[in-house]
């Protein structure tokens, strides 16, 4: 079960949240998605919001409907949705932390060590 926060839509968080499943490559391009009452049964919510959050992620061209069928992934979803998260890190995330790194002082050099080094560990995990 997902855990919804208050300040966010509901149907943006499962957004979100299916985002996900094309960035980690459960779901893959061109290949055909859960059925709404599948998703709402599995994030315990009404089939109407699941709708909604499919009618969401088809505005933003990551998926399609295919009438009768069901609904489809992009052919490029993944890379949509990959594009759009990092426009999003780097126009309204990155800033927030480049204040937050000058009000305490925080070098870029010990960031970048920090990230390497967490790197590293990721690839020593993936092992």
């Amino acid at each position: 079960m997902m855990q919804f926060k208050e300040q966010k839509s509901i149907y943006l968080q499962i957004a979100d949240r299916l985002e996900e499943n094309f960035i980690l490559r459960v779901w893959r391009n061109s290949e055909r998605l859960p059925a709404i009452r599948e998703i709402a049964v599995q994030m315990e919510v009404n089939p109407n919001t699941i709708l909604r959050t499919y009618m969401h992620l088809q505005d933003k061209g990551i998926i399609f409907n295919k009438r009768g069928i069901g609904y489809f992934a992009a052919e490029d979803a993944r890379e949509r949705v990959l594009a759009e998260r990092k426009t999003l890190f780097i126009e309204k995330q990155l800033p927030d932390l480049f204040r937050t790194m000058q009000t305490l002082q925080i070098p870029p050099e010990e960031i970048l060590t920090r990230y390497e080094k967490s790197i590293k560990e990721s690839e020593d995990e993936n092992k």
